[in-house]
């Protein structure tokens, strides 16, 4: 007894001819989840410039790249990124080649 003579009887359910390509269901900009990595590199980047935090600033660094990669919404998502970085270079600058925090020797 085969068991395979059932499937080439040409039984099969599917059709080809009915199949149609999946389109992802299209969402609004304003119902999109906030990208909260975007939101915590902007904090993380000023808190990095206010309170000469290196960690601070590479946290920050690693959200734009986080964000940048989920990124959802050109116009918007950049400003916003493109500010986080700024902030965040920024604080790596004055971290790594302004003066020495007050109270640390370097």
């Amino acid at each position: 007894m085969s068991s395979h003579n059932h499937i080439s009887s040409g039984s099969d359910p599917r059709q080809p001819s009915v199949a149609k390509p999946y389109a992802p269901p299209g969402v609004a900009p304003q119902d999109l989840p906030v990208d909260y990595s975007g939101f915590i590199a902007v904090v993380f980047g000023v808190a990095g410039v206010m309170f000469r935090y290196k960690l601070c600033s590479w946290l920050a660094i690693i959200c734009c790249a986080q964000s940048l990669a989920n990124m959802r919404n050109i116009e918007t998502d950049l400003k916003q990124i493109s500010m986080a970085m700024m902030f965040a270079i920024m604080g790596l600058v004055t971290n790594y080649l302004g003066p020495a925090r007050p109270g640390t020797k370097s």
